[in-house]
């Protein structure tokens, strides 16, 4: 058994006054650490409460930490993009095409699935009055569309630039619609309408030829946009044949057959209900009103259709077998058109395509 270690005299008593000063020192450093977060804090709120208006825009998504408040900064550049852009702030969009197939897949590469199929033959429209389609198309031709998307729309297209190699030349259209005029019309640089009118027409307006012959659809008449109810008129003294015939189809429609001359034949598909008062065998001055268009038959727009047809039944272009000419802006339209024309320049731009 080990002896006891030494002592020298009695245990010394504990002072309690150590244990008081490490725990005072403790609570202070606390207090004092707790008081400098508080300060940092405060002066920091200020900048977080001026980008708390930013975190609601979509680059900031979920909540944001304190670790994320160096970058929040950069969320008002990142808003403020769409209005510094002219063709957002127009609600319009842009496609620049190089055409080197099929003027749909090219359109449709150049504005999406979404849009473009549909774009396509709006944009069909316009250059079917400076070449045949598709027949006149040529890769390397060029195309710049501005246009507006619309939900459950078709797109509607304001400006056209067109470049063709058949031709030589390059092509402009713009969309305008003068003072007093009921619709909105496609003009040229010149302030010439793009679009030919017929003499004698069925309609004295409309809002745009929407297909032709030569358009490459294979469709027997003249589509004509316009509103339900526009007076539909006789292009030639001629007598009502038959009314309403393959009703599913043509909707309510007529046949007018010429009176002398070279016996043409009128088609009238699509109208509104017809006047009871109209009936087979009845004689139609050339101009008198036979009816109003519709939407009626196997129509996906408000239209009228007209066809003509020589007297061995072949198919006649109205464009060949009318005269036409072109109707021009009066003088007093000629500034706005021209301030209209430079906006859509602008909005158009000037890249070529494909460059």
């Amino acid at each position: 058994m080990r002896p006891p270690l030494p002592t020298l005299g009695p245990q010394p008593k504990k002072s309690p006054v150590g244990p008081v000063m490490v725990v005072s020192l403790l609570l202070g450093l606390s207090a004092g650490g707790v008081w400098w977060w508080k300060q940092r804090l405060a002066s920091e709120t200020p900048a977080t409460v001026a980008a708390e208006p930013q975190a609601t825009a979509p680059v900031a998504q979920g909540p944001v930490d304190t670790g994320a408040a160096a970058a929040i900064p950069s969320a008002p550049t990142a808003a403020a993009a769409p209005s510094n852009d002219p063709l957002k702030a127009a609600g319009l969009s842009r496609a620049v095409i190089r055409i080197e197939g099929p003027l749909e897949t090219a359109v449709t590469a150049a504005a999406g699935p979404e849009v473009g199929p549909a774009l396509a033959q709006v944009v069909t429209r316009t250059l079917v009055w400076w070449v045949d389609v598709p027949g006149d198309i040529r890769r390397g031709d060029t195309l710049d569309v501005l246009y507006e998307v619309r939900p459950n729309e078709e797109p509607l297209v304001y400006a056209v630039r067109f470049t063709s190699n058949k031709t030589g030349q390059t092509h402009k259209t713009y969309r305008f619609q003068a003072e007093g005029d009921r619709n909105p019309r496609y003009y040229l640089p010149s302030g010439e309408e793009l679009e030919l009118r017929l003499e004698n027409s069925p309609l004295d307006d409309y809002e745009q030829v929407t297909s032709l012959l030569r358009d490459g659809r294979r469709h027997k008449g003249v589509d004509f946009k316009t509103p339900v109810g526009t007076p539909v008129k006789a292009p030639f003294t001629g007598i009502v044949r038959r009314k309403n015939w393959s009703f599913r189809f043509n909707g309510n429609c007529i046949e007018l057959e010429e009176v002398g001359g070279k016996h043409r034949r009128a088609l009238f598909l699509h109208m509104d209900e017809l006047p009871r008062t109209l009936k087979v065998g009845d004689r139609i001055a050339a101009g008198a009103v036979l009816g109003r268009s519709g939407n009626s038959g196997r129509s996906f727009a408000p239209h009228l259709h007209y066809q003509l047809e020589a007297g061995d039944e072949r198919v006649l272009d109205p464009y060949e077998s009318h005269r036409t000419y072109r109707r021009s802006l009066a003088a007093t339209q000629r500034a706005a058109f021209e301030a209209e024309m430079r906006r859509q320049d602008a909005l158009l731009g000037t890249t070529v395509a494909g460059g």
